[in-house]
């Protein structure tokens, strides 16, 4: 970074803040009427640890191949599909579906492109059941306004086809927000699109997204200190969150439903949570009483009830939650004595049933998840430094940084299947942050 925040009397809100900075082959599914949750009825069985092959059907034609090469990347980066590759030769525009061909090359669904009436660069995308020979399916991508806006209407209905066979939507329509060098970054979640967040000011560190995917929150680093700065990302108006405009701010999130922030502020006293009423743009309520140790990286339960965070009360950082009025705070996973150390970076799942973090391991950290329900806690990884996890929408799939390939690159991870993909390449990635599902690029 350029610049750094003004050294602090007391060591461990100083090793807290350094901690942030630094911080089965899968088979197709068989026959079987199931209907997903906010889903359609398909002729397969829908189930965690299966996965029904799928096909993007080749269609001759200009425009086509382009839509085909998107929308196949996005359902495979999914995980949800096992893709095959489409027989030769493709099909004329139009061209009814042989669903016998498809059977024959073990597909259980098929996506095949088709032109839209009254525009002729719009195409039609189609999901077909193909056993049952069955349309479950259809969404239109419009003709190209422009490069960034065709993509964005491709990687929509691709989340779409996910929906109606699993009945939760896609990650193609979402981004991540990361720091590197100081600056805000922004990536589309394929990996495509990385540019600089315009007007954001830096250094800057913590980014956050709103629920909307309209407005962000970041620490920036300014004369005064380091204050939580909320941004519109189609504007670039900036304001500032009030009695952040001197100390130590760190780690906002946004509740679920947007109306509320939550972030640590620190003094030489303690770093504590505190929450700004976003909805009535007023009001900062502290809700712990750090007395010399740090409380810090809040994180939002899906119901906004409580919140979980981390907290150096009983010594090492440890992950807590409470009510999100304040009270009494309870641990929710200890560290193993002798085995692991700290924990840092917690992220609470979209469905509320899991918490990301990562945890020392024989001096380096690695991504683990708590069940809440279970209390139970599960590692993730265990090659190079993994970190500062973030969960995508859909819940199954976690955005970090990890070291693996020789510098700080961010990774994602799905939980379910153990895949692992890397989403940038050039190195100095940190603290990332999964969008929601985006109406717009």
């Amino acid at each position: 970074m350029s610049a750094a925040p003004a050294p602090l009397a007391r060591a461990p809100l100083t090793l807290a803040l350094a901690a942030l900075l630094c911080t089965a082959a899968s088979v197709a599914a068989r026959a079987q009427d199931t209907i997903p949750p906010g889903g359609v009825r398909v002729g397969i069985t829908y189930t965690p640890g299966t996965r029904p092959a799928l096909v993007v059907a080749r269609v001759l034609g200009p425009g086509f191949d382009s839509v085909r090469t998107i929308l196949e990347r996005d359902l495979d980066l999914s995980d949800q599909f096992e893709i095959l590759g489409p027989p030769s030769p493709g099909a004329r525009p139009g061209d009814p579906p042989d669903f016998r061909l498809f059977r024959a090359i073990g597909a259980d669904l098929l996506v095949l492109l088709a032109p839209a009436g009254g525009d002729p660069a719009a195409v039609e995308v189609q999901l077909h059941d193909v056993r049952r020979g069955a349309l479950v399916r259809r969404t239109t991508v419009p003709g190209p306004e422009g490069a960034t806006e065709r993509r964005w209407a491709i990687h929509r209905a691709a989340d779409e086809m996910v929906r109606a066979v699993t009945g939760r939507a896609g990650i193609a329509a979402t981004r991540l927000l990361f720091v590197r060098s100081g600056q805000l970054w922004r990536v589309d979640a394929d990996g495509y699109g990385l540019v600089p967040v315009p007007a954001a000011g830096r250094p800057a560190l913590s980014p956050a997204w709103a629920p909307d995917g309209r407005r962000i929150a970041y620490t920036a680093f300014v004369r005064s200190g380091q204050p939580i700065v909320l941004q519109d990302l189609a504007t670039g108006a900036r304001d500032i969150v009030p009695t952040t405009e001197f100390g130590l701010n760190i780690t906002p999130e946004f509740s679920r439903d947007g109306t509320h922030l939550a972030f640590a502020h620190g003094t030489e006293a303690g770093t504590d949570v505190y929450v700004y009423d976003a909805a009535r743009q007023c009001c900062v309520t502290r809700l712990t009483v750090g007395r010399f140790s740090d409380n810090l990286s809040p994180t939002w339960g899906p119901d906004g009830s409580r919140l979980a965070f981390i907290s150096t009360r009983a010594g090492t950082p440890q992950l807590y939650w409470m009510d999100a009025d304040g009270g009494s705070a309870d641990v929710l996973a200890r560290f193993d004595f002798g085995t692991t150390g700290q924990t840092n970076g917690p992220s609470w799942s979209p469905d509320g049933q899991a918490i990301a973090f990562h945890r020392d391991v024989a001096g380096n950290p690695q991504l683990f998840v708590l069940d809440v329900g279970m209390r139970t806690v599960r590692q993730l990884t265990g090659t190079g430094r993994n970190e500062d996890p973030t969960w995508a929408p859909d819940g199954r799939h976690v955005c970090f940084v990890s070291s693996r390939s020789g510098a700080q690159q961010l990774w994602v991870l799905d939980v379910e299947t153990g895949r692992v993909r890397q989403l940038t390449t050039s190195g100095g990635a940190r603290l990332p942050a999964w969008s929601p599902r985006l109406s717009a690029p």
